[in-house]
Formats: structure tokens, sequence, C-alpha cells
């Protein structure tokens, strides 16, 4: 797998909340806020690595790396159903995250 992108990342997520479409809430608007939360909470999974196991660990112990992508993940999960819920379109995230870019590219 070369490049793993923003498409291939919600197809899974589609995988995913179609295997459990019994269990969990549909992904939408209304389900969008509830999966930022469990986002940011595994944003704050990430930290609580770096904060118990330290930089140098992620660098270079296999076992607390694999944690810590594994934490990132999460986050990458909860971040692409968010995108779901709204409907927004990894062309639509690359246009405004490029000109994004360009706007801090001027800064300063």
């Amino acid at each position: 797998m070369a490049n793993f992108d923003f498409e291939q990342m919600q197809c899974i997520q589609r995988e995913l909340q179609e295997k459990y479409k019994d269990r969990w809430k549909t992904l939408c608007p209304e389900v969008g806020r509830e999966k930022l939360l469990w986002m940011l909470i595994e944003a704050g999974e990430m930290a609580d690595v770096i904060k118990k196991r330290g930089d140098e660990a992620i660098m270079q112990e296999e076992d607390t790396r694999k944690a810590f992508i594994e934490e990132m993940c999460d986050v990458m999960m909860y971040f692409n159903d968010v995108m779901l819920c709204y409907d927004i379109t990894p062309d639509e995230l690359e246009s405004i995250y490029r000109a994004k870019h360009e706007r801090n590219m001027q800064r300063w």
C-alpha cells in the first residue's frame, strides 16, 4: 500500500460502520459532536503515551511506538467519522487544507 489516503480511510470507516450498524449510531451531523469528543479522548491517550513513556521510547522501543501509533490510528478513525458525519469529502478537505497552508506560508 504505497499511499494511504483519506478516501481509503473513509472506505474502511464505512465498512466498519456497516458491520456494526445495529449497534452503533448512524453517521450524521447529530453524531458528529460525539465523534469529535471521542477523537479528543483518543488524542489524550496519545499524550499519555508521551507523558508516561517519553519521546525516546516512542522513537526506539517497538512496543511503545506501536502503542503510540495505535492511539494515533484511533484519532484518525474518529477524525474520519467526523468527516463522514458532516459529509466532508477528501477533495474538500484537501482544497481547504492547501488554502490554509498557503495562508500560513505568508505569515511572519
